[in-house]
This record gives structure tokens, C-alpha cells and sequence, in this order.
């Protein structure tokens, strides 16, 4: 390359920008030569090319992601820490609230009930993204939440646990628009809520393919911490553990970040080597918000209303006596049709903003 002049000392405006393109062409052109030269030399020493990709990885936030005690040993990094053991991985998973449906306990071949409801008063919009729902789970069923009193999702998981459905799935909305769901797994919890955004129904993606009624597959991606494993469990007793493949539906729920890209696609097989594409719909985005023991909690269930108060004198006046709802009938068995909701629910995660201490820390 020619000597370089530095054109910041040129006092010419237009003598100025003429010399600084020119060495602005000159150094693209001496990049262009350098990149065909070895692309040519490459070209005949594929292991030059293997060396050069391996020893220039660019550094992202995903690879460059700070340490976690809680990221599981069978995480796709190497250098993970590995201070979870695999026998007490395993001991976790058998005795968590979702052992059940992987032991097959159930039939695999019924898909698991979900109960799919709205906050009160919702729209046309949330109503629309309920019935794109009830198209992805094999097993869920939409009813319309009533108004008024009497129907706290504490109360709706109880009735929906006697009638044998295994989730409750509730989608509230802001300003008419969709924007967080909750997701409970029954009977005893726990459940966790999420933040939605992104919601592009069926019929905004354009050349999309029509959904079939087969179990679809799911790929469940980038799950390393033990709260993402935990998640991504959840999410998996959704769908029937046995999918059918003649159906060629997939549905993904991609970790990137701590956010959950939930897709659905059909694939189809256009030669031995090579695989396409449709996707179904719909897409939306997730982010979990917080993971509570249990199910809904409703303060007060079951206590009697506040007696009327008149201040005369000083004497204070008894406290009504609570009334608790009886779990037993007369005959001692216990009752199924519903479960009395908890007074209170524990915290077992809540993200925070004083958390994500940098850019590169997540927690699933």
C-alpha cells in the first residue's frame, strides 16, 4: 500500500474528502485481494480454513456468558462448572413434580388436558391468540372466564383438578393486547409466569401451512441452568410424550438470552440430504417473570365476612370465627370434584432488575 497522507491536515474542503476516498477505496481494494488470495489458497487446503474458523471465534454474549453454579453438567459448554453430580441431577429429576408424566405413569398415547382461559373481560385479540392455543396443545380445551367474584384462577384450577386436566393456561392482557401468560401445572403446582410479546398469529405469516391433528415433535433448545431445565420439563408435559411422525409437525421452544422463540413447522423431506421447511404458526416470544410453589393462592378463602362494627364504648367486640371449608364428607372419603386453593404461595424465582448484574448474565 502507498504511504498514507492524512487528510485531517489537508485545509482544502473538497482536496480533503477527495484524498480520503481514495484511501478509503484503496484499503477495500487491499482487503479484497487479501480475502481472495486466501480463499484460493484455502480452496486447496481445507484444513487451513478448519484452523482458521476454530481459531477466530467472534465473541458474542451467548459464548461469553458469566459462570453459574446452577448450570447443569450436561450443558452443551465444556467448560461448565460441574458442580451438580449426575446422580444428584438424577435424584432431582425423579422426585420433581413432573416425574409422573416421564415415568409413564399415564397413558402416553392421551394427551395431557389444558384448561385455556383469559383474565376477565378480555378481548377480541386475546380471544384470537386463545384459539391459535388450543390449535398447538393436542389436549387443551377454551372456556370463557365469567365475571365477578367466585372466579380467582385459584378457584379455577381447583375446579379444573376434579375434572382431570393436568394444566391451566391463562393469557392476560393489557390494552387489549395479549401480554403475559401463566402456566400452572396440576394438581400441587408449580406454575410460572412469562411475559408476551411478538405475537404473530397464522394468518399474518405470509405462505404458512395448515395444521393437521397429529401429536407434533418438540425441540426444546438451550436449556443449561437447573431453572431452565425445569421450565423446559414443564413445557414438555404439554404434549403427549409419544408424538406421531406422520404428521412431520415440529414444535420448537428456543432459549436465546433467557428468551423463549416459540415456532411450529412442518418438515419435509426433498431429497436424502436435505430437509424444508413450512412453518405452521403462530410465533411469540417469552420471558419468564417469576416460579411460585403450588397453585393460585386466593387470600382469605374461606374465612367468614367481617361482622358489622358500631363503636359505643370502649369494649372491643369479638372476633367473627372463621368458617374453613370442609375437605371430608360425611362418610370421611375425600371429595374430587375440587381442590381448595393455598392462602399463600412461596417464591421459588423471581427475576429482579438488580439480578442481571451485566449483559452477560442469564438464568435459564
Amino acid at each position: 500500500m502507498a504511504p498514507r497522507i492524512q487528510s485531517s491536515l489537508i485545509k482544502n474542503k473538497i482536496k480533503r474528502q477527495e484524498v480520503a476516498n481514495k484511501q478509503k477505496k484503496a484499503r477495500n481494494q487491499y482487503k479484497l485481494q487479501k480475502r481472495l488470495a486466501r480463499a484460493k489458497d484455502e480452496a486447496s487446503d481445507p484444513a487451513a480454513k478448519k484452523k482458521r474458523l476454530a481459531d477466530n471465534i467472534p465473541r458474542t454474549l451467548d459464548n461469553s456468558r458469566e459462570d453459574d453454579p446452577a448450570i447443569l453438567p450436561s450443558s452443551k459448554r465444556p467448560d461448565g462448572p460441574s458442580s451438580i453430580q449426575a446422580d444428584e441431577l438424577n435424584s432431582d429429576i425423579a422426585s420433581d413434580p413432573f416425574s409422573r408424566y416421564f415415568n409413564f405413569e399415564d397413558d402416553p398415547t392421551i394427551p395431557p388436558k389444558v384448561l385455556v382461559t383469559t383474565s376477565p373481560k378480555a378481548s377480541k385479540p386475546t380471544y384470537e391468540f386463545c384459539d391459535e392455543l388450543v390449535g398447538v396443545f393436542p389436549g387443551a380445551e377454551f372456556i370463557r372466564r365469567k365475571k365477578g367474584k367466585g372466579f380467582e384462577m385459584g378457584r379455577i384450577a381447583g375446579w379444573a383438578v376434579g375434572r382431570g386436566y393436568k394444566h391451566l393456561l391463562v393469557v392476560n392482557e393489557d390494552m387489549k393486547k395479549p401480554n403475559a401468560i401463566t402456566l400452572v401445572y396440576l394438581p400441587d403446582g408449580p406454575m410460572a409466569h412469562f411475559k408476551l410479546t411478538s405475537i404473530e398469529l397464522t394468518k399474518q405469516i405470509y405462505g404458512h401451512a395448515r395444521a393437521t391433528p397429529h401429536n407434533p415433535e418438540l425441540v426444546l433448545n438451550n436449556f443449561s441452568t437447573s431453572l431452565g431445565h425445569g421450565i423446559g420439563r414443564m413445557f414438555q408435559t404439554l404434549f403427549p410424550p409419544l408424538p406421531e411422525f406422520q404428521g412431520r409437525q415440529v414444535v420448537t421452544l428456543h432459549n436465546q438470552r433467557d428468551f423463549l422463540f416459540f415456532r411450529r413447522h412442518r418438515y419435509a423431506f426433498r431429497t436424502p440430504d436435505k430437509v424444508a421447511l413450512q412453518e405452521i404458526g403462530p410465533r411469540f416470544t417469552l420471558k419468564l417473570r417469576w416460579v411460585k410453589n403450588g397453585i393460585p393462592a386466593i387470600q382469605n378463602f374461606g374465612a367468614a365476612p367481617q361482622a358489622l362494627e358500631i363503636s359505643v364504648g370502649t369494649e372491643e367486640a369479638p372476633e367473627p370465627p372463621t368458617e374453613t371449608p370442609a375437605a371430608n364428607d360425611g362418610d370421611g372419603e375425600k371429595r374430587l370434584d375440587t381442590k381448595n386453593p393455598p392462602k399463600d404461595n412461596d417464591f421459588l424465582w423471581q427475576w429482579k432488575p438488580e439480578l442481571e448484574t451485566t449483559r452477560r448474565t442469564f438464568f435459564l
